[in-house]
């Protein structure tokens, strides 16, 4: 199972000069798309447990676009490993004018994770527990 989300940084998300989006930005990203993965399978928001590992791999500004890929890799009684990547798929550029940006190709990985939610047996609601 799947689940993508794609947003904006802003510049309310710019943390540090020149713009750049502190690291948590990430994992709130994947906070939700765990959340959403999480509704799909068991009919419940659940609960995030813990990263098991996080890597930052690449610089995001505000402006970027950020697109949050999240998977369940393993479903256990009432656990859920997930593996989450995020990825910047458009950038500002500066260079070709003050409103200019363009789309990345090749899109660039910024951040990875994986980690294990959780939602108690008797809040799961999903299919595969019929």
């Amino acid at each position: 199972m799947h689940a993508t989300i794609r947003v904006r940084m802003s510049l309310q998300d710019a943390h540090y000069a020149g713009n750049l989006v502190d690291g948590a930005k990430m994992l709130h990203l994947f906070g939700d798309v765990a959340t959403e993965l999480l509704i799909r399978l068991d009919g419940d928001e659940g609960l995030f447990r813990a990263y098991d590992a996080i890597e930052f791999l690449a610089p995001v500004y505000a402006g970027d676009y950020i697109e949050a890929t999240g998977e369940i890799v393993h479903v256990g009684n009432t656990s859920r490993k997930m593996r989450f990547e995020a990825w910047k798929v458009i950038t500002a550029a500066p260079e070709a004018g003050e409103t200019a940006a363009k789309v990345l190709d090749p899109k660039i990985l910024v951040c990875r994770a994986t980690g294990t939610c959780v939602t108690p047996k008797e809040k799961q609601r999903g299919s595969h527990d019929r």
